[in-house]
């Protein structure tokens, strides 16, 4: 007795065993190895939040810290605007007050390294003094934006304008302003104070936010006052429309959130806060991917040897399950194979019935057919019929428009010959080359000619066009024959004879006919 063989008579005896055992075994394997990578992914998201909380808090701090910084460096230069409205409100425009004035703006600037200057014009925006050491005369900034401000408003607080360009050093400087009015209330000039942005810059520069961590300040309005990195192409852009100001500060003064950066599409960790007193809001952001690369390696670690363990444990699952389960694998085996053989077996036989171009039946599964319906007649004493069916001028066919064509053209033919075939018994079969038969169970003579003059009309019907035929399309000449075969009397080949001989005359009268040939050898033509 073979190995197999003990293996299935065996199968009733082990399959309570693998059942008791390999799901067992299975369900032990897979919840280990899920239980590994389930702390272990656990433990890794864990790791990534820790990471992003302190992210978050540096961002925090960070942006306190600027704040913190942009205020006091705001809040010394309007402390000292606010005195000088004061003084000339008071004490006027003299030219001895405007001397005492100027030394005491050269003395401010010397001492706050912030400043770039300190200016104060007139009602039409022409220079009064500032704190250059030499004057400069005929200069005028009626033009400037924060002058405009303070012109058509009579809010007497701090003004910050937009980043511009100095006109007496052309370096990029930030404005603090504040109206200074005459005596009746009328605009009467403005103060101006001017930070110089590489103060704020040099200051920036000295945190580590990363190779794409962002530093800006903005005004309350969403103008960009200064960034870094550092681009002087967008100082004085309207980032208004951007998440942070659209979303998250009408909510609240101060916060933290992941934001996609709208200038660099960088996604960040972004902590913002408003300065209090001045319209000014400030943001620390740290690129989170920069955040996370420490993070990613190790996780990137982890999962490589936790995926170790855990291959190491299936396999070792694998190996336990696969020699408990082998044997019932073996029998499962053996019966796929068997119904796969079956199966193909049975494809096999239907592809050696079929012709292989027109998708009939083929010459052996039509003599098959004959035999058995011929000697089902013989028993039943029925009638039997057959058309004999051939291509007209096919060779010529095939010389004017190709094989590729011919066989296009038989394609066609046949489909018409299976359209014709309505009941189950009927068989149309290519009986070779150009020639196809058709096998009629239980019909006689009438029938039969009946539907072999309705092949032939809708053959002719198609309308394949063949210029070597006289009526200019593809025509066929069918011979049909029908009798009631007698036992010991009559054979197949009989039947097929007759049809063949009906054929050779349709097409020796002329083709394009039905043909019947009788006893009396009287042929019967049947044209349209």
């Amino acid at each position: 007795m073979s190995d197999i063989d003990g293996l299935v008579q065996d199968s009733s005896s082990f399959s309570l065993r693998r059942f008791s055992l390999v799901p067992m075994a299975i369900v032990f394997v897979v919840l280990v190895c899920l239980s590994i990578l389930v702390v272990q992914l656990g433990m890794i998201w864990r790791a990534r939040n820790v990471e992003l909380a302190q992210a978050g808090q540096a961002s925090s701090n960070l942006a306190h810290a600027i704040a913190q910084h942009a205020y006091d460096t705001i809040k010394e230069a309007d402390t000292l605007l606010v005195g000088l409205v004061e003084r000339i409100e008071i004490d006027g425009v003299s030219e001895i007050e405007l001397n005492r004035i100027h030394t005491l703006l050269v003395t401010r600037v010397t001492e706050l390294p912030q400043l770039h200057g300190i200016f104060v014009y007139d009602k039409k925006g022409n220079w009064l003094v500032n704190s250059q050491k030499v004057l400069l005369k005929n200069l005028n900034n009626s033009d400037r934006e924060y002058f405009e401000y303070h012109r058509t408003h009579s809010n007497r607080g701090p003004y910050i304008g937009p980043p511009v360009r100095s006109k007496s050093t052309g370096e990029w400087i930030i404005t603090v302003s504040r109206r200074i009015n005459l005596p009746d209330g009328n605009f009467g000039g403005v103060a101006l104070a001017t930070i110089n942005m590489t103060y704020f810059r040099s200051f920036y520069d000295l945190f580590s936010i990363g190779d794409r961590g962002a530093i800006f300040i903005a005004n309350e309005r969403g103008i960009l006052l200064l960034r870094r990195p550092f681009d002087a192409s967008k100082l004085g852009r309207d980032i208004s429309k951007l998440p942070l100001f659209h979303d998250y500060l009408p909510k609240s003064d101060s916060g933290t959130a992941v934001i996609k950066s709208g200038q660099d599409g960088v996604v960040r960790i972004n902590s913002y806060r408003r300065i209090e007193e001045y319209p000014l809001v400030v943001s620390a952001a740290l690129s989170q991917d920069e955040i996370l690369e420490n993070w990613f390696s190790d996780a990137c670690i982890q999962v490589s040897a936790g995926g170790v363990l855990v291959l190491l444990i299936g396999f070792l699952g694998y190996r336990m399950i696969r020699q408990i389960d082998l044997r019932s694998k073996i029998a499962v085996k053996l019966e796929e194979t068997s119904n796969e053989l079956k199966i193909s077996n049975d494809i096999l036989a239907h592809l050696v019935m079929q012709d292989g171009l027109t998708g009939l039946a083929n010459r052996r599964y039509f003599d098959e057919a004959l035999a058995e319906e011929f000697n089902r007649a013989q028993r039943g004493e029925s009638t039997l019929g057959l058309l004999m069916i051939d291509v007209d001028f096919f060779k010529q066919y095939n010389d004017i428009y190709g094989h590729v064509a011919g066989d296009e053209c038989l394609k066609k033919i046949a489909h018409t010959l299976t359209m014709a075939m309505r009941r189950a018994g009927d068989v149309a079969a290519r009986y070779g080359g150009e020639e196809f038969v058709v096998l009629l169970p239980g019909t006689d003579i009438v029938g039969v000619v009946a539907v072999a003059e309705s092949i032939r009309l809708a053959v002719e019907a198609l309308g394949i066009p063949h210029s070597g035929n006289p009526l200019d399309v593809v025509t066929v000449s069918i011979g049909v024959e029908a009798f009631s075969p007698i036992h010991l009397e009559n054979e197949a080949v009989e039947l097929v004879e007759s049809a063949d001989k009906a054929l050779y005359k349709a097409k020796e009268s002329g083709r394009n006919k039905v043909c019947h040939l009788g006893q009396s050898e009287t042929v019967f033509l049947f044209v349209n």
